[in-house]
Formats: C-alpha cells, structure tokens, sequence
C-alpha cells in the first residue's frame, strides 16, 4: 500500500523544476490576457457597430469561441493546422489559443461596461463638440470600468487555472511539469498536491488584489460622482 510522503511533498514545494512552470502558468496568464484585452475590446466596438456586417462577423467570432471547448481550439491550432501549411510552436499555439478564446469573453464583458453607460452622457458629449474617441476615452470608459472589473477580475482568475489545458500541446506550465516529475517519480498525490497548492495560492493572491482594485474604482467612481452633483 502507498504511503503519503511528507519528505517528498515538502521537497517538490521548493523544487526548481516546478517553480519554474510556476513562473510559465504567470506569464502565460499575463501574456494571453493582454492580447485577450485588445482583441476583446475590438470585438466589443464591432459588436456595437451599427453596421449589420461588422456587428455579425463580431457576433459570429463571439459564438464560435465561446460555444466550442478551449481544449478542441487548442488542438486545431497545433496539430491541423499545420495540414494548411499554418505552423505554430507550442508556446505560440499555446498564446494564440488561449487569447482567442478569452478575447470571446472579454469582448462581452467590455460590451457590456459600455452600454451600462447612460446614453445621455454620450450625446451630451457629442453636443460639445467632442469627436467618438474623445467620448469613448473621457466619458464611457471611465464609467464603463466599473462594471467591467468585477467580472474581468473573475475571468483572470479562471484563466489561471485555464492554462493548465495548454499541457495538452506540451506547454511546459505547472501541470505539465507536474505530470513529468510524476512519471518520473512515481509520487502522484504528493506532485498533484504540490500543483494543486500552488494554483491555490495564485488564485488567491489574485483575489486579494482584484477585492483592492474594487475597492479603489469604487472610491473614485464616489468622488467622481460627488464632484459632479457640485
């Protein structure tokens, strides 16, 4: 019968080797959320468009990435579309699919920061004389933001652990890491503990800096809104 291993757990929690898909699942996470973010946003003003067939390309975009698994985006993207002559290394294919994937949600979340903005306030802007992107920057997105945050914070959150996927396609993250020192190693519940520990322990650092983050938007977002009664 197994025993547990404290040794070996207390030892794989300091292990440079795990340490360093540690460092990997970060930057990943990062890294795909920024392209995420940009590619988001651009679909959101699409979505909004009042243009039929800018709105639906968006729409379109929007539906297939958030109706089809990250895990069957991933293997498209690695392993058939090389048959076109598309070729990706595993680190691209691995940013490149979790940032398409995000962008589909993101772009809703952004969308719907920015209608939660009282029309009003846009025509208003327009009345002065204000171009869009002067609106957009000093008007909507300010307000927009803080409707954004708190769902934006959840999907870093859940990206974190998304990554984990990548492994599939060889990306060298925390769980692939993990599974490599196992079939080394043999110690199965002490490695996945160890990941599991680890993924624990980003998660909730993000929590307490999304719970501060909040709290600061919500503070200015009161002195914004007191500044404009006087």
């Amino acid at each position: 019968m197994l025993k547990w291993n404290w040794a070996g757990f207390f030892d794989y929690l300091v292990n440079p080797f795990i340490l360093g898909g540690v460092a990997t699942t970060l930057w990943l996470t990062v890294v795909s959320l920024m392209g995420g973010l940009v590619m988001g946003f651009g679909l959101a003003l699409m979505r909004r468009s009042e243009r039929r067939a800018i709105s639906l390309i968006a729409q379109g975009y929007i539906w297939l990435f958030r109706g089809t698994p990250l895990l069957v985006q991933l293997i498209i993207i690695y392993t058939a579309l090389p048959v076109l002559g598309i070729r990706f290394s595993v680190v691209e294919a691995a940013l490149l699919g979790l940032a398409l994937n995000e962008a589909a949600y993101l772009a809703e979340i952004v969308r719907a920061g920015i209608d939660a903005v009282p029309i009003g306030q846009i025509r208003a802007g327009r009345a002065l004389g204000m171009t869009e992107p002067k609106i957009m920057r000093h008007i909507v997105m300010p307000q927009a933001f803080k409707v954004i945050i708190p769902p934006l914070g959840n999907s870093v959150n859940g990206l974190l652990k998304t990554t984990s996927v990548t492994s599939v396609i060889s990306m060298e993250e925390l769980l692939r890491r993990t599974q490599v020192l196992i079939q080394e190693r043999f110690m199965v519940l002490e490695l996945f503990a160890v990941a599991a520990l680890y993924y624990l322990l980003m998660t909730t650092v993000w929590d307490v800096a999304q719970r501060h983050i909040e709290k600061r938007f919500g503070h200015a977002a009161s002195k914004m809104s007191i500044s404009d009664q006087r």
